[in-house]
C-alpha cells in the first residue's frame, strides 16, 4: 500500500510492517543526504536547482555539523565572495539558501544501515527505527559521526547533563554560576571567554601552558587573568568532589604532583570531538584510510548510486576544505540527475539568466521586469 503526498509527489510513505500494533512507515524519496554540515546543506540547494528534493539525516540535534557544534562564533575567511563570515552565520545562510526546496530534516538519529535492494533503490535504517527507501544516497557526514572526548575519571556519568557538560545549548543556564572549563582548544577558549561575561566566575584548566587555539583567544585569556577577570590553572582533573547536594568541586593535579581543590557549580568539558566512521565501514564501500573512495567526475563511491562529498571522501589531491565540498556537491547533483533520468541530457542552466532556475528559486526575473518597463 502506498500513500502519496499530493503537495510533494516525490515523497511517498510505504506501510512496511506492523509490530506490537505500531504502524511503521518507510519514507520514500529520490535522495537521502546523510549529514547536515555546510556541505550537506549546500547539496540540498544544488539538488533543488535540478528539481530534486531530499531528506536529510543528522546525528546532532541541529544543522551545521562541526561549524555549529565546535566553533559557531569563529570567523571563516576562505568562502568565495565573503571576506569573513562567522561559522554559525554560514550555516544560517546555507539554510536560507536551501529553503526554497523544502528539505525535510531528521535530527538526532544516525544511519545504521544502508543496503542496495534493487537498481536505483536503497533501504536505509536509522538509530531511531525510521526507514527510508531512496533512489540515491549522498554521504556528507564530515569524517563520520562525532562523539565528545570524555573525561576519564570515576563517577562522571552520574553528573552528565546536570553539572557536567560536553556541549552548551543554553548559555544563560550558567549565569551567575562558578564555572570550570576544561580544555585547550578553540571550543574551550571560546566558551570560557564568552561565559566570563555572565558567570559568577570562570576558571580555565588545561594540562599545559600550550594551547591549540587561536593565538588571539589565548592572548585575551591571559590578559583577563592578569586583570583578575578570570583564572587559568595548569593540570589534570584527577577526582570529582561531591556531597549530598551534588558535585561541588574537583581535585586538580599539576605536572609537579601538587594537588589542589577547586570548588565549582558547573564543569564544562571541551576536549574536542572524536570522529567515528561507525556503521559506514560495514556498508560495503571501498575505503582509503577510513575515508570513502570516490571518482572525481561524479563523486560516486564504489557502490553505484551512493555518493560521498566533503571531508568523508577521498580522491587523489583531496583537500579538506568547505569550498572543495561545495564543488563536489555540484558535480554529485548533476550525476544524480543523470542517474534518475538515464539517457536524458542534463542541461546546464545559469541562475543569473534561466527562467526555469528563477521559478525553482521562487524569484522574479529582473531582466523581464526591465523589458516590461521599457
Amino acid at each position: 500500500m502506498l500513500i502519496f503526498d499530493e503537495q510533494y509527489p516525490y515523497i511517498s510513505l510505504s506501510l512496511v510492517h506492523v509490530q506490537n500494533n505500531f504502524l511503521k512507515m518507510a519514507i520514500h524519496t529520490d535522495v537521502v543526504i546523510i549529514g547536515a554540515g555546510p556541505v550537506g546543506l549546500f547539496q540540498i540547494f544544488e539538488l533543488g536547482l535540478l528539481n530534486i528534493r531530499a531528506h536529510v539525516i543528522e546525528s546532532l540535534d541541529k544543522p551545521g555539523g562541526q561549524c555549529a557544534e565546535l566553533y559557531p562564533d569563529k570567523p571563516i575567511y576562505d568562502i568565495p565572495a565573503l571576506p569573513v563570515i562567522g561559522a554559525q552565520q554560514l550555516v544560517d545562510n546555507l539554510m536560507e539558501q536551501a529553503k526554497p526546496f523544502d528539505p525535510v530534516f531528521h535530527f538526532g538519529q544516525q544511519v545504521i544501515k544502508v543496503e542496495k535492494i534493487a537498481e536505483n533503490e536503497f533501504f536505509l535504517l536509522t538509530s531511531t527505527g525510521q526507514e527510508f527507501i531512496s533512489k540515491a544516497v549522498i554521504i556528507a557526514g564530515g569524517v563520520g559521526a562525532f562523539e565528545p572526548v570524555k573525561l576519564k575519571i570515576p563517577d562522571v556519568d552520574q553528573y552528565l547533563g546536570s553539572q557536567i557538560h560536553y556541549s552548551i545549548k543554553d548559555p544563560s543556564a550558567f549565569d551567575g554560576k562558578d564555572i570550570v572549563v576544561l580544555g585547550g582548544g578553540d571550543s574551550a577558549l571560546d566558551w570560557a571567554l564568552s561565559l566570563r561575561e555572565t558567570a559568577g566566575s570562570v576558571l580555565l584548566i588545561h594540562r599545559s601552558e600550550k594551547f591549540k587555539a587561536a593565538p588571539a583567544s589565548v592572548e585575551k585569556m591571559r590578559t583577563l587573568c592578569e586583570n583578575f577577570e578570570m583564572q587559568f590553572l595548569s593540570g589534570n582533573v584527577t577526582q570529582l568532589l561531591s556531597s549530598d547536594s551534588g558535585l561541588n568541586g574537583i581535585e586538580v593535579t599539576s605536572l609537579d604532583g601538587v594537588k589542589r581543590r577547586v570548588e565549582l557549580d558547573e564543569l564544562l568539558v571541551f576536549f574536542g570531538l572524536s570522529p567515528k566512521l561507525g556503521p559506514i565501514k560495514d556498508w560495503g564501500i571501498d575505503l582509503h584510510r577510513n575515508q570513502l573512495k570516490v571518482d572525481t567526475e561524479k563523486f560516486q563511491t564504489s557502490v553505484e548510486g551512493v555518493y560521498a562529498i566533503g571531508d568523508i571522501n577521498w580522491y587523489p589531491g583531496k583537500k579538506k576544505l568547505i569550498l572543495s565540498g561545495f564543488h563536489e556537491a555540484a558535480l554529485a547533483a548533476f550525476a544524480i540527475k543523470a542517474q534518475l533520468e538515464p539517457g536524458k541530457k542534463v542541461a546546464l542552466q545559469y541562475t543569473t539568466t534561466s527562467s526555469v532556475m528563477h521559478e525553482r528559486l521562487g524569484v522574479s526575473d529582473p531582466y523581464a521586469e526591465d523589458e516590461a518597463a521599457a
